[in-house]
């Protein structure tokens, strides 16, 4: 069995943060209004098109679903998936599930933290990571998993990490 695997979704569209626009929320929102229970939907699509959900769409979206903004903002909250700021250019998930945890997980999760710089929720200084917690990849023969976009790592090791790591940062060149 090879220690890596590939989730079978499709790549994730952004636009990035510097897309944001009320009009860009109020079109997602147009496009999942009429559904039921739209406010999932809507919050997905926000999220797939910008990778977060800004807090200034809050109010937009609790007007359009005659919510209260304390109900959006519930909701976004209570799910783990949902985030409300930018990402950094790779979002790394580090499984926490039991099947992780039995062949090393914890240490590596430590030495993740540690390379990073970085609790989970957080971007590393330098904006290239953002990490996360997830309670299974589906990878537990190939554990301890981590995700980096759709990608599974199985089988993963501190050395394999630092490996992994060294291929999604960039350098800055000094240029003369």
């Amino acid at each position: 069995m090879s220690d890596s695997s590939t989730a079978n979704a499709d790549p994730v569209p952004t636009t990035g943060a510097d897309q944001w626009s009320p009009q860009l929320i109020k079109d997602i929102i147009a496009s999942h209004q009429s559904r039921p229970g739209a406010m999932l939907p809507i919050l997905h699509g926000i999220q797939d098109q910008l990778g977060y959900i800004p807090e200034a769409s809050v109010p937009i979206i609790a007007d359009a679903l005659r919510q209260t903004r304390a109900e959006v903002h519930g909701i976004i909250s209570f799910y783990h998936h949902f985030r409300t700021r930018p990402t950094g250019t790779h979002v790394l998930h580090v499984c926490r599930a039991e099947a992780c945890q039995a062949m090393g997980g914890r240490q590596l999760e430590s030495h993740i933290k540690s390379s990073l710089g970085i609790d989970y929720h957080q971007t590393s200084r330098d904006n290239e990571v953002t990490l996360e917690p997830v309670y299974c990849l589906g990878n537990c023969a190939c554990a301890p998993s981590v995700q980096v976009g759709e990608r599974v790592h199985g089988r993963m090791t501190t050395a394999k990490f630092d490996r992994l790591l060294s291929g999604l940062t960039t350098s800055t060149l000094e240029l003369k």
